[in-house]
């Protein structure tokens, strides 16, 4: 994973907030390309008319305070890529215990807590522990599949081929 690839998970699950899953992911596409193919080097340079043009475009969850929240994130993110390498490595460091990735039923765990509480102090907006969460499900760090549950394994497979950064 490459602060490119972590950079559209968190913008994506920012707009899930408060809505189906199901709305975000019927218009991935529209976000795509609406947010520079959720490159947070693009997002980052986005100002003002570039929120006008994303309030007008009806392919896309229209709410300026989100789109706000996703070019501050893109930037906060520069920022962290400045500091650390890259936004994987900065996420790294919050790699869950094993016990806090076993089969629960939860929409946070002490590890997204921990991160979103960290994202906030660093700036970051739209990023409390469920999103957080949802984040490190989509990256691989928790799979809390049931174990008789057919993704449980393909995602530890998925999981297990992933490294840290150096």
């Amino acid at each position: 994973m490459d602060a490119h690839g972590a950079d559209g998970l968190p913008s994506r699950r920012s707009f899930q907030s408060g809505l189906s899953w199901r709305t975000i992911l019927a218009k991935r596409e529209n976000f795509r390309a609406a947010l520079a193919g959720f490159d947070f080097r693009g997002v980052a340079n986005f100002d003002d008319n570039d929120i006008e043009r994303l309030l007008a475009d009806e392919g896309i969850v229209r709410y300026r305070g989100k789109f706000e929240a996703v070019i501050n994130n893109a930037r906060r993110t520069f920022e962290v890529v400045q500091e650390e390498g890259s936004f994987a490595a900065f996420i790294w460091l919050y790699e869950p215990a094993k016990d806090d990735a076993l089969p629960q039923m939860r929409s946070k765990s002490p590890a997204s807590e921990t991160l979103s509480k960290d994202l906030r102090k660093l700036g970051f907006k739209f990023v409390g522990p469920t999103t957080v969460y949802a984040f490190m499900q989509a990256m691989g760090f928790i799979n809390d599949h049931a174990e008789v549950c057919w993704m449980r394994k393909d995602v530890e497979t998925a999981r297990n081929t992933l490294r840290t950064p150096t």
